[in-house]
């Protein structure tokens, strides 16, 4: 295959908690196959001076007998890489010792200790915790792999007592068995799986406000407490997405629904309670319940439909990494626009004409999408300093007295 996925499992009692995952999708024994294909390739082109590149019959015969030379370099120290008639007539015999493979492929076997060491740091597990390396999956039969493994793990041995070309098969029957309820003898134990992606939903600004973080074992549920972005807001439309980015716009969507029925209220008093649902078969049930008035609706996501690929996955998870700087710098922004938006709404309540005046230019100048978080902040600050002397001059002794007893910040889209 031309994947690698690596998986961190807890074992007790019979149940099989996944702790974190990690993988390379153009990572596999089809790689290593290719890399021997071009080697001899090359060398009969230097032998014969004859370019089989525009011969497919040709190359599928070669690739053929690479990958039979791959899998008795796992047992011998050298082997011989033999086509009868491989292109014009011409009988192809090249060597290859065990040595000259591994040097072929060592930037193929240290790439596969990228997905070992994320797996290690996604799940907050060292290595000395390790109690067993069960290798899965033919290439793991390959010699420099192996030692790779256990120099990582400090010299731990590996445990090669399990047929790696049988595991993925008879797992997944055991698996089957389970989710279909067939009571044989072998589904006398429980998978406990974990997301792949974060799960969350659309906020002001396009933001991702994640509600079930990546790597969090399933079955799982999560609740948080929303509320409106402008005044006598009817209806609320929530957007369910998967991926590891900051703004929505760089995730995958799920599904969507709209919530009406909300009372008419100011900006951010709705009280909007949002659960997520994740079941063992993968199944996402996203519910919304208006506080007040009991309004609900819901969506139901099945895991076989508008799914991320596993490439698709890996892809996502590394391009949070290469613009997570950049994507935090434009997150950032936005909650800081937030944050003085929901200052200056506040200040609305104050009944203050002069205050109204400085609220309704804010608006205009925080309108502008170019403005930076310095920009912001540095915006907020002057403003308070201005509303200030205002809001003291129409307070009352006693409403002044209970600003010192009780500070109230602004209020937010999501509510705690």
């Amino acid at each position: 295959m031309g994947t690698l996925d690596v998986t961190l499992l807890e074992i007790s009692d019979g149940v099989f908690e996944v702790k974190a995952t990690a993988g390379d999708v153009h990572l596999g024994g089809e790689d290593i196959d290719n890399v021997l294909l071009k080697h001899f390739m090359e060398e009969f082109k230097r032998k014969h001076k004859k370019d089989i590149s525009d011969n497919q019959k040709a190359i599928r015969r070669l690739r053929t007998a690479c990958e039979k030379a791959k899998r008795i370099l796992s047992n011998s120290a050298q082997a011989t890489v033999e086509c009868d008639c491989l292109y014009d007539g011409i009988d192809f015999s090249g060597v290859l010792t065990r040595a000259r493979f591994d040097e072929l492929c060592n930037s193929i076997f240290q790439r596969c200790m990228n997905p070992v060491e994320k797996v290690l740091t996604d799940s907050k597990v060292s290595k000395s915790e390790i109690d067993e390396i069960v290798l899965v999956g033919g290439s793991t039969r390959i010699p420099r792999i192996q030692k790779l493994l256990m120099d990582f793990f400090n010299g731990k041995e590996l445990n090669k007592s399990i047929n790696p070309d049988e595991a993925v098969a008879f797992g997944a029957a055991v698996q089957g068995a389970i989710l279909t309820d067939t009571g044989d003898e072998n589904t006398d134990i429980l998978l406990l799986d974990v997301t792949p992606l974060s799960l969350g939903i659309e906020t002001a600004g396009q933001v991702m406000t994640v509600m079930i973080p990546r790597n969090t074992a399933i079955p799982c549920k999560k609740t948080n407490t929303f509320s409106t972005y402008s005044d006598n807001q009817p209806a609320i439309t929530v957007k369910v997405y998967e991926g590891e980015r900051q703004l929505t716009r760089d995730c995958n969507l799920l599904g969507e629904f709209t919530l009406s029925g909300i009372p008419p209220m100011p900006r951010g008093k709705p009280q909007i309670e949002i659960s997520y649902d994740l079941n063992a078969d993968g199944i996402l049930t996203v519910n919304a319940v208006e506080k007040s008035g009991g309004k609900s609706e819901k969506i139901s996501i099945k895991n076989d439909k508008g799914r991320l690929s596993q490439e698709e996955i890996e892809r996502m998870v590394k391009d949070a990494e290469k613009y997570k700087d950049e994507d935090n710098k434009v997150k950032e922004r936005i909650e800081s626009k937030n944050m003085y938006e929901n200052y200056l709404y506040s200040l609305k309540e104050k009944n203050n004409k002069e205050i109204d005046s400085i609220v309704t230019e804010e608006l205009v100048w925080i309108s502008d999408e170019t403005r930076t978080k310095d920009e912001i902040m540095e915006r907020l600050k002057q403003t308070t300093e201005k509303v200030s002397p205002l809001m003291q001059e129409s307070e009352t002794p006693s409403e002044q007295n209970n600003e010192k007893e009780e500070k109230k910040g602004p209020v937010v889209e999501e509510v705690d």
